[in-house]
């Protein structure tokens, strides 16, 4: 495990504290030997950044609401480390007005920004992350049941999460002949700053761990592991896919 991702350089975008998601994933690949480099959307979420990571590990901003910060984003990557290996896109966003209630209470502008930032940010990340990807590289991102299933509040990210997934597919297609494999991990429920805004997401994670046959949920560093045999060399043959890691919810 230690060698799995060593000499890979990885793009991991979307930490933003220790119970992210994407922490999950840089601390998993991390431990397999890759170089990590970090973005991060603003001034606020570097200063939490800085308390994860070491003084050596590369960080850089990026607002994936824009498309020239994007380009320059991996511009600075090309000019200080070169080529990359792979980037996990753990990003998305809605207003919080549009976790609670109806789907039919959503306003126009909140879908909108729901799915530029959850799921097109992935197709402008592809776009500028190619340029510089070695081949056999690998593109991963997340997505969760909601996107699939009617979950109570989930509401607008059900749709954006649906859209991302089909972004996956077309991508996969795509730069495969850039020899880029695209795929992403349906991971179960997970209490993080971004869930903590949908309405009644406590108990979305209690029925979520009676639902799965082992009666625990899953955690940070399972949904990393995961994303860490994404990135990898093993998983060459997979693109387009859909990985649930969820321990097992998705199967009732």
């Amino acid at each position: 495990m230690e060698t799995l991702l060593q000499g890979k350089k990885i793009v991991l975008m979307g930490v933003v504290n220790k119970a992210s998601i994407a922490w999950g994933c840089a601390t998993a690949m991390k431990k397999c030997g890759a170089e990590i480099i970090f973005t991060y959307q603003n001034e606020r979420v570097k200063k939490q950044l800085d308390k994860l990571l070491d003084p050596a590990d590369l960080r850089i901003q990026c607002d994936v609401a824009s498309d020239e910060d994007i380009a320059r984003t991996f511009a600075e990557i090309k000019e200080t480390i070169g080529t990359i290996d792979g980037v996990v896109h753990s990003i998305a966003f809605a207003p919080r007005e549009a976790l609670e209630g109806e789907l039919t209470d959503a306003s126009r502008e909140s879908f909108n920004v729901a799915h530029e930032i959850s799921s097109f940010s992935l197709i402008a990340v592809a776009r500028e992350a190619r340029k510089i990807m070695n081949p056999g590289g690998s593109i991963a991102t997340l997505t969760y049941i909601g996107s699939s299933r009617a979950v109570k509040y989930y509401n607008i990210m059900g749709l954006a999460k649906a859209s991302l997934e089909a972004a996956v597919r077309y991508l996969a297609l795509d730069l495969a002949e850039q020899d880029i494999r695209v795929n992403c991990v349906s991971a179960g429920a997970i209490k993080t700053l971004a869930s903590s805004g949908i309405k009644g997401f406590n108990a979305l994670l209690d029925e979520a761990a009676e639902r799965t046959p082992s009666g625990k949920q899953v955690t940070t560093r399972e949904v990393g592991n995961a994303m860490a045999f994404l990135m990898s060399d093993l998983s060459t043959g997979m693109t387009g896919e859909l990985m649930y890691v969820d321990k097992g919810t998705h199967l009732s």
